[in-house]
């Protein structure tokens, strides 16, 4: 360790468990709940660590309760082991996959680590995909989400990918093209699928244009170009503290071959994506607005 790292060790040190310390004691059993699913491993096998949940318990139900002000329906009665959570993305950052693994976290019975599949992209940045592990992301490959199901984890994926994340503002709630990878790996270890439906991210960065050259020098998906970014400089990248309705689905059981044709698999996928798109339907009906 280089001495500026062993000099400032002892000061990071004290800040986490600063941190640590304000976070709630409920909160904190639920995380030892998860720390004990472990038993005596510090981490699974892709890394995960709850304990690394703890410095940023405080903050995460901030965005939860306070910021997003998320509400979560259909928290009841999803499968027990491994099952596979099945979203729409928006909102250009993650924030929708933030906000999924907190709702089970902080109101589950019990309180579960879900594992996302996260875009390629993001294992190439510095310090981050460490991060990510440690907070239980895995690399959106299907081995690692074929051996996470396996094990009985709880899955959440993306179908829509960059294609979701990235759209601009006048797409709106509309759902892009489904992967069907999914599909192929819940048939395959014979696991349900949970829809998701969230409100709320598309307006937290709504997107007017994606500077798409710009994006592609930078390596990244997308530069959105927002009211507010970049003509508020820094401040516009501030997520709008917009409202978020998540709605749980009920589970889908499928039954087939994971290597039937794509015909026979089209159907299956669109069965989720048209419950996906009541969850929607029901999410904006409900809501009085953006903020509220």
């Amino acid at each position: 360790m280089c001495p500026v790292s062993a000099s400032l060790a002892p000061l990071t040190a004290a800040a986490l468990r600063a941190l640590e310390r304000r976070v709630p004691d409920e909160l904190m059993d639920r995380i030892h709940c998860l720390k004990q699913e472990l038993g005596d491993r510090p981490t699974d096998d892709f890394g995960f660590d709850p304990d690394a949940l703890k410095p940023v318990a405080g903050a995460l139900s901030f965005l939860y309760h306070e910021y997003f002000r998320v509400q979560a329906t259909g928290l009841t009665g999803l499968p027990e082991g491994r099952v596979l959570f099945v979203s729409n993305h928006s909102g250009q950052v993650p924030i929708d996959g933030l906000m999924i693994g907190a709702a089970l976290l902080l109101e589950g019975q019990p309180p579960r680590a879900v594992r996302s599949m996260v875009e390629r992209w993001v294992s190439s940045l510095p310090f981050v995909s460490t991060f990510f592990a440690r907070l239980g992301q895995v690399l959106g490959t299907p081995e690692n989400c074929r051996t996470l199901l396996l094990q009985d984890h709880a899955v959440l994926v993306f179908p829509e990918g960059v294609r979701g994340i990235s759209k601009t503002y006048d797409h709106a709630y509309q759902l892009q093209e489904f992967g069907h990878g999914f599909m192929r790996l819940a048939l395959e270890t014979k696991t349900p699928i949970v829809p998701i439906g969230v409100v709320g991210a598309e307006e937290q960065f709504p997107a007017i244009w994606n500077a798409k050259p710009l994006a592609n020098l930078l390596k990244i998906p997308a530069v959105p170009v927002t009211p507010f970014f970049p003509l508020l400089g820094p401040l516009g990248l501030l997520p709008l503290p917009v409202k978020y309705r998540i709605n749980f689905g009920r589970p889908i059981y499928f039954e087939g071959d994971p290597d039937e044709e794509e015909a026979v698999l089209s159907a299956k996928v669109d069965r989720v994506r048209k419950a996906i798109e009541a969850l929607l339907r029901r999410g904006l009906t409900d809501r009085g607005g953006v903020m509220f």
